[in-house]
């Protein structure tokens, strides 16, 4: 028998056996249960406790002694369903009410709200969450600083960014800091035009976080990410600004 689900509904090992053995024996004292289940007559009269509450065995007085009797095995199923019910009910308790009184106990800014990651399976754990949280948005489109040294070393962990991006008909708006960078389906963009050699850097913008990326050393990119509607609503205002500038 499958041990995980029956613990699942709430009957442990020593429960199914003591279940088991008074199925095969019929109604029974504790010293025959805890006999034919090998557990012993303390824990098997504890566990009888249990089940009857549970409504699994039931018993008659016998003079001094308790004669119990399991219940037909499909009491197994009210059980389940019973479990079921709780668990939904519990659902829907913490989406409507505990979940919501819960966040109001957290600040609205913390070092809870901002994350670290480095090298490229970091890189590619931020880029990954860009396009899951912009393709679950009404409107999937979101904004991007970019510079061009910093471009060889973005989609290096995760090449197929822009493949997976148009494929879930999410837009991008690029200012490109220098030149170079390549338009797509479902992108635009916009240049401004430097002197001189710039720094990596790349900035998204998808509220209500802003990941910001860079190069920790010639090769090894770092991220911070930071989870803060009014910081994504700032640097959206920026973002948005220069584009009608340019």
């Amino acid at each position: 028998m499958d041990a995980q689900l029956f613990s699942d509904i709430g009957l442990g090992p020593r429960e199914l056996s003591i279940y088991r053995a008074l199925l095969a024996l019929g109604p029974s004292s504790i010293r025959t249960i805890a006999d034919r289940s090998g557990i012993n007559r303390g824990t098997t009269y504890e566990s009888l406790k249990q089940m009857q509450v549970q409504g699994i065995v039931t018993y008659l007085p016998k003079g001094k002694r308790r004669i119990f009797t399991a219940r037909e095995p499909e009491v197994l199923l009210d059980l389940a369903e019973e479990r079921r019910k709780r668990l939904d009910s519990a659902v829907d308790e913490l989406k409507k009410r505990l979940i919501p009184e819960l966040h109001q106990l957290t600040p609205d800014f913390s070092a809870a709200n901002v994350q670290w990651f480095e090298g490229d399976d970091g890189i590619e754990q931020v880029l990954r969450d860009i396009l899951a949280r912009v393709g679950e948005a009404k409107d999937p489109v979101y904004s991007v600083f970019s510079s061009k040294p910093i471009r060889k070393h973005l989609y290096r962990p995760f090449p197929n960014f822009t493949a997976q991006r148009v494929a879930r008909e999410i837009k991008v708006k690029v200012i490109a800091i220098g030149d170079g960078g390549e338009s797509a389906d479902y992108s635009e963009r916009k240049w401004i035009k430097t002197e001189g050699p710039v720094d990596a850097a790349y900035i998204a913008i998808y509220p209500p976080r802003v990941a910001i990326i860079s190069l920790a050393s010639e090769n090894y990119p770092t991220a911070v990410v930071i989870d803060s509607k009014e910081v994504a609503a700032a640097q959206q205002i920026i973002f948005d600004t220069l584009w009608r500038l340019l």
